[in-house]
């Protein structure tokens, strides 16, 4: 630990495990520059808001319940410990779900406007998976056209938004027991803002006060998270934009550039970063940047807009949720351009530390002391435009230091349910017979998707490393997306010679394959990439009848937002154990806690876990993959035997 200014501040080695980051951190620090390590360091955090064991629904309290002895007292209206959290997480889940579904409705107005001709600058990029959506949804596309099938895809996903009864479209995409399941617990959503609003209304004071009951909300909530916003997100973005496929790309802060105009996208709408992508490479402003003595510009991704473009198109990515205050202190950003979600208000003040113009582009995220230059798809090009022109400026005047970190790790992103269809079998055999096959006898142990932010109460990247080495050496694949995909690819473990890490079974099939033992599939957004994962190996057969039959699990380790609560409750209903580290808003020993621990997976759902540290966290994704193993029978593993003509022609067929 560290005195400055009369504070402790703790070891810089002791925040982060990247590299880059611990260099800025130490600069941060000589430039008398704060940081969300400082100002975590600043923040004691509320012990009894931590375990949700306070209520200010209203202003009788707020009410304050003794975790220690959680049945001792209730609040002033009566309430009890159990609806307190339920209220209190149900909250965090129509917040998160809320995010996404805004995010998801975005995507859906822009695909309209494409689809009517409305905006030119975007085209229909995947009419391949236009047409296998519409299929999907039991949507006729006989004889018509591209645009007539985009207006047809686009009027049955409105519902998504718009409808008071029935339910969701994306439903028909999940397998078959697992929508028996919802409907007989009656938690299939209706629509994104129907069921919000329900939760909104069910935890005001004197309304829903059976925990129960508010869990079962809580569940359809989140439903209408990864079976709609969020997956309408991430496929009508395909659409658009492309559908991923590997691409070899670049990650950390070396990828900036002292000689180059330096520009970030940090943010989670991938129409923005498009948009950019056209004004860089316009003639124009690269003769302009080359006049004030730049050698061209460089466009790079943060965060979970960044992993698109990277998936996407080979963007460079500068480092994850993190880092997005650090790489100001390079002094080499010529402008950082966010749009919505995990955008941190102390960015301004490091901004401005270092004479880096901050642009806030998004009417749902304005942050005071940042430039406002709004971004209109209709007329994208006059927002991009005018921040290159901005950065160029900055460029040519730039008066601090340049200290750039020299790492810059190559890694293969950009992983698709599509391409793991295809890469398994090929044009013509495509499918996850293969995957199947290798977990049932044995070679792959099963499958984990790790995700998630990170979060300055833990030493950044860390957990996400630990954990995905310890899976990955007990020969289970890991499907990765946002902030911990990026933790991984800094460690130069998203490549195929990677597979050396993993276990003599998942290192087989990836040699085989080329493939690495951990497969990145974009933004957090793209979390619905693993559950149309999951359902395509339901439906390959072998693995039971529901997702809650796969030898399968999720884990955040270093979570910090309400999204990440509403995607882990989305993979509980879905029927996924999932793991989260850091700490967990429920008060351990009470009936509500027991509820999302134990009692979910009795009725036949997943159910949540915890653990701090990461190697626990791993073996306890393991157990259950263990357990799921057994239920389905292929827990004993099976000689290879090589047959001889007499031998096959005792095969009955």
């Amino acid at each position: 630990m560290l005195k400055n200014d009369d504070k402790i501040l703790p070891m810089i080695s002791d925040l982060t495990s990247c590299e880059s980051t611990r260099t800025m951190l130490e600069k941060a620090r000589k430039d008398g520059v704060k940081t969300a390590w400082d100002r975590a360091v600043d923040m004691k955090p509320c012990p009894i808001g931590a375990e949700s064991a306070c209520c200010k629904m209203c202003y009788m309290g707020p009410c304050r319940l003794n975790s220690k002895t959680p049945y001792g007292k209730v609040g002033v209206c009566g309430a009890t410990i159990d609806t307190i959290m339920a209220r209190n997480f149900a909250r965090m889940v129509a917040a998160g779900t809320a995010a996404h579904s805004d995010h998801g409705l975005a995507i859906l107005e822009l695909f309209r406007d494409v689809a009517n001709g409305k905006i030119s600058d975007y085209t229909i990029k995947d009419p391949v998976k236009l047409e296998d959506l519409c299929l999907s949804l039991e949507l006729d596309v006989k004889d018509k056209s591209i645009p007539e099938m985009a207006q047809a895809l686009y009027e049955e996903l409105l519902k998504t938004y718009t409808q008071l009864h029935g339910e969701i479209p994306f439903i028909k995409r999940a397998p078959a027991k697992t929508v028996e399941l919802w409907r007989k617990h009656g938690i299939v959503p209706r629509s994104a803002p129907k069921e919000v609003m329900e939760i909104m209304s069910r935890t005001h004071m004197g309304c829903d006060q059976h925990y129960e009951n508010i869990t079962r909300q809580i569940s359809r909530t989140a439903l209408a998270d990864g079976w709609g916003g969020s997956m309408i997100a991430t496929d009508l973005s395909d659409i658009m934009f492309g559908t991923p496929s590997p691409v070899l790309a670049e990650v950390d802060m070396g990828v900036l550039k002292e000689n180059m105009v330096n520009i970030i996208i940090h943010g989670h709408e991938p129409n923005l970063f498009e948009s950019m992508l056209q004004t860089v490479n316009d003639p124009f402003f690269i003769k302009i940047a080359k006049e004030k003595g730049a050698a061209g510009l460089n466009l790079v991704g943060m965060c979970c807009s960044g992993a698109e473009m990277m998936s996407r198109h080979g963007i460079p990515h500068a480092g994850n949720f993190g880092s997005t205050e650090a790489i100001m202190v390079t002094g080499a950003v010529d402008a950082m351009a966010v749009d919505i979600q995990c955008i941190k208000q102390g960015l301004t003040a490091v901004a401005e530390c270092y004479d880096t113009p901050l642009i806030t582009t998004n009417p749902r995220c304005m942050i005071e002391g940042a430039l406002h230059i709004e971004f209109d798809e209709h007329k994208a090009r006059d927002c991009t435009d005018e921040i290159v022109t901005k950065a160029i400026a900055r460029f040519a005047t730039r008066s601090k230091p340049v200290v750039i970190p020299k790492k810059a790790t190559k890694g293969v992103h950009g992983f698709t349910y599509e391409y793991i269809n295809y890469m398994l079998g090929g044009s013509f055999r495509g499918g996850y017979t293969p995957l199947n096959d290798n977990i049932i006898n044995g070679r792959i142990r099963g499958v984990a998707g790790v995700v998630g932010c990170v979060n300055p109460r833990v030493k950044q990247d860390s957990a996400h490393i630990a954990l995905v080495r310890e899976l990955i050496k007990n020969d289970v694949l890991v499907l990765q997306t946002g902030c911990s995909q990026i933790a991984l690819a800094k460690e130069g473990m998203l490549i195929p010679e990677a597979a050396h890490l993993a276990g003599p079974g998942l290192r087989e099939v990836c040699e085989a394959v080329g493939m690495p033992p951990i497969l990145g599939l974009g933004s957090c957004v793209d979390n619905t990439r693993i559950l149309i994962a999951a359902t395509a190996m339901v439906k390959a057969g072998g693995l039971g009848h529901s997702i809650a039959d796969l030898p399968a699990a999720g884990a955040a380790p270093e979570w910090m937002s309400e999204k990440a609560i509403a995607i882990g409750q989305y993979f509980v209903a879905s029927g996924v154990y999932t793991v989260f580290g850091v700490g967990f808003p429920i008060v351990k020993g009470t009936k509500f806690h027991d509820l999302l621990f134990d009692g979910l997976e009795k009725q036949g759902f997943g159910k949540w876990g915890h653990a701090v540290d990461p190697i626990e966290m791993a073996h306890m994704m393991i157990a259950h993959i263990d357990k799921k193993r057994a239920a389905l029978g292929i827990d004993k593993s099976k000689e290879r035997v090589l047959l001889d003509m007499s031998d096959r022609r005792e095969i009955q067929i």
